[in-house]
């Protein structure tokens, strides 16, 4: 019988470039930022939900409306992820 290596698991390369954008960032970045480098909404709600990244809102005064911004940031099972040692 042959025994038969496991493989690591490597990300999928959108998740990679998306983490690789919000490691690069230590605020994180908006998610306007996100989407202008391609990324939709359902890509981001899945790093968020499978823990790689974290969303909060932040508000701001523009002339004289306030407005959320949405902002993402990469968690540390996010870092490990990119790095090839955790779950993608």
């Amino acid at each position: 019988m042959v025994a038969r290596r496991r493989r690591k698991r490597s990300l999928p390369p959108p998740r990679h470039r998306a983490l690789e954008l919000l490691a690069s960032r230590r605020d994180g970045c908006t998610e306007a930022i996100m989407i202008a480098h391609g990324f939709t909404v359902p890509q981001m709600v899945e790093l968020v939900r499978t823990g790689l990244a974290t969303a909060h809102t932040r508000r701001a005064i523009a002339g004289r409306r306030t407005i959320e911004i949405a902002y993402m940031k990469i968690t540390e099972a996010g870092r490990q992820a990119l790095a090839g040692g955790a779950k993608p």
